[in-house]
């Protein structure tokens, strides 16, 4: 079969980048000037880091925000507003797990046409980066009775990528970035309980969302091709930020993350070495005509060897990639959020 049926292959490329790659590395030479991104929870760990990485290479970028005025005190002491030299930064309200936030803020992108813009012109967003999440958080419903994992990273990012279609396929080549984990390897996607209506773990609710992102990628590549529009999963690694806050102490000793004395295992990155994939997966040229496939470590990732030392630390599960499985949630995403962007 021909790439256009069967997609980018799941395998490394050699991108010339690793592990301890920065984000500031990934990007360095590359010209974002005249691009637009999305970077959601752009104000924080490593989001704030990808902000940092788009914006200097020349990128407007917007950081949409649950608390608007925190997030630009933060890229203010940060130095990346009002603006810096070559792109700049702005700041949106925006409420994952809140659908009505979510329509607003991307009908106020939509409207936000460039001065001068010929009636009726389209937005176009070069980039977007489906970065917030959260993690490991007490049982908590949102909207409809959502469990909210599932609603906060994977439904928010669904409707909030849908509605800004127009101005994706309108960039002609855009990116779509998801961030997923490791933590998808914790379980698949539940089809008949979504919404652990049956009994809640956080951990499978978290490895559940964190399917969700990748097999989002999958899907949103196989209908976005056609438009140049080009989706990506990435995995950040580990990486001590505010994604923990759900997370007692004793917990994450004992999982080995850090030690009695709080020193962090040598296996986590620093924020700007965990921006880095999703830096890369945004806008590497090595990526040109690829898509739907995971990254991690600034290339694409292998697929899991079951049963090996490092399958729960390295490559993706088969379930995180499986085409007929992202399908499928796209359709229960857009039965669920009312929205889709490719109907029938």
């Amino acid at each position: 079969m021909s790439e256009e049926t069967t997609g980018t292959s799941q395998r490394k490329i050699g991108s010339g980048f690793g592990r301890d790659s920065t984000a500031a590395e990934v990007i360095a030479g590359i010209d974002l000037a005249g691009k637009t991104a999305i970077v959601t929870g752009g104000y924080s760990g490593l989001g704030l880091e990808t902000v940092r990485a788009l914006a200097w290479a020349g990128a407007a970028v917007v950081v949409p925000a649950r608390r608007p005025e925190h997030a630009r005190d933060v890229l203010a002491a940060a130095g990346l507003t009002p603006a810096v030299e070559g792109g700049d930064v702005s700041v949106a309200e925006l409420d994952l797990a809140d659908q009505a936030s979510v329509k607003e803020f991307a009908a106020g992108f939509l409207a936000g046409a460039a001065p001068g813009a010929a009636p009726g012109a389209v937005v176009r967003l070069d980039i977007l980066i489906n970065n917030a999440a959260v993690m490991a958080s007490p049982e908590r419903r949102v909207g409809p009775g959502w469990e909210s994992q599932f609603a906060t990273n994977h439904l928010g990012h669904f409707s909030l990528t849908n509605l800004l279609w127009p101005a994706l396929a309108a960039a002609r080549g855009a990116r779509v970035v998801s961030l997923s984990s490791t933590g998808h390897k914790l379980s698949g996607i539940r089809f008949d309980d979504i919404n652990f209506d049956a009994g809640y773990d956080k951990w499978r609710a978290y490895g559940q969302a964190k399917t969700a992102n990748a097999l989002f990628a999958v899907q949103l590549d196989a209908l976005g091709r056609d438009f140049g529009v080009r989706a990506f999963a990435v995995h950040p690694g580990g990486i001590m930020t505010e994604l923990q806050r759900h997370l007692p102490r004793e917990e994450m000793i004992a999982a080995g993350w850090m030690d009695e004395h709080g020193t962090l295992d040598p296996r986590f990155k620093t924020p700007a070495q965990g921006a880095a994939t999703s830096v890369w997966a945004a806008t590497a040229p090595a990526l040109e005509g690829m898509g739907g496939v995971y990254c991690e470590d600034c290339d694409i990732a292998e697929a899991t060897v079951p049963g090996s030392p490092e399958a729960r630390i390295r490559g993706v599960d088969a379930h995180a990639v499986d085409r007929e499985a992202a399908a499928r949630l796209w359709q229960v995403s857009a039965e669920m959020t009312g929205i889709n962007a490719f109907p029938g």
